[in-house]
């Protein structure tokens, strides 16, 4: 599968591809680059992301997931930048638990793209699986303008 890395302020990014969609993004730079048309629009977009934080990604996304992660990741998705919701606000619209939400957030292939770090817990921020876990989290919230508690 073609890959294709970026520097960004998190530190290196690769981008995967798969059938013409996004499959995953992974903290580090990927062995092989592959500069697809899709891969170079992606790498693209999420450059000037990091310079303003806002639009919706433009490109198919396909994460590999069960039939209920990927209600979870649709609903994620769907979370704008500069807001948060509770891993309980996902669960009351897509069914299960905030626990199998927090499960699904993250088994999340594709973090920034599918903002998992727009979901929190009801008394903290709960987990991350970004490199950096926590920080990065804080990190993009603050960077989308979210007021995060210390």
């Amino acid at each position: 599968m073609p890959q294709l890395s970026l520097h960004s302020p998190l530190g290196p990014l690769t981008l995967t591809e798969e059938d013409g969609a996004i499959i995953s993004l992974d903290w580090g730079w990927g062995r092989d680059q592959t500069e697809t048309p899709v891969l170079c629009e992606a790498r693209d977009w999420l450059d000037k992301w990091f310079d303003t934080p806002n639009g919706d990604f433009p490109l198919s996304l396909k994460p590999h997931g069960t039939a209920y992660q990927n209600k979870v990741w649709a609903a994620v998705a769907g979370i704008p930048a500069g807001e948060t919701r509770t891993y309980k606000d996902i669960a009351e619209k897509v069914g299960g638990s905030p626990r199998s939400v927090g499960q699904a957030v993250g088994r999340n292939p594709i973090p920034i793209l599918i903002p998992c770090h727009r979901v929190v817990g009801m008394h903290g921020l709960g987990g991350y699986s970004g490199d950096g876990g926590l920080d990065d989290k804080v990190w993009l919230l603050e960077f989308e303008g979210v007021v995060v508690p210390t």
